[in-house]
């Protein structure tokens, strides 16, 4: 029988985790090749690879509440341009690091391939 309750829903929330090696910068890198957000003219589902890089200064961010953030964009309209900086300026906000990249690599639509880049360095 399927149980149609799910333990997890999306959320908005970055949750982090103390750096265990602030005082080095090392790079981290997350790929999510499966982000879905819906395109705001047509309301027909967007397709994207986000790739996340940063240096952390004193936090991380946790990949259970990064995953189920990025879910949270499967239901809103959003343009590619958009969508790439608020993750940017969300991820920034939580984790406050040295530096960092998003870039949203969104599948061809209507023959054209978008690709996204945003960059911060903290100053």
């Amino acid at each position: 029988m399927y149980n149609a309750y799910m333990p997890t829903q999306p959320s908005k929330n970055l949750e982090t985790f103390p750096n265990p090696n602030p005082e080095r910068d090392y790079v981290i890198n997350f790929e999510c090749p499966e982000f879905t957000c819906l395109c705001p003219k047509t309301g027909q589902p967007d397709f994207a690879t986000i790739k996340i890089e940063y240096v952390p200064d004193q936090l991380c961010v946790e990949l259970k509440s990064l995953k189920l953030y990025l879910w949270s964009y499967r239901n809103e309209g959003t343009f590619h341009e958009a969508v790439t900086n608020q993750i940017l300026d969300d991820l920034v906000k939580a984790t406050k690091p040295r530096r960092m990249k998003v870039v949203g690599d969104f599948f061809v639509r209507g023959g054209i391939h978008t690709v996204v880049t945003v960059n911060y360095q903290k100053q």
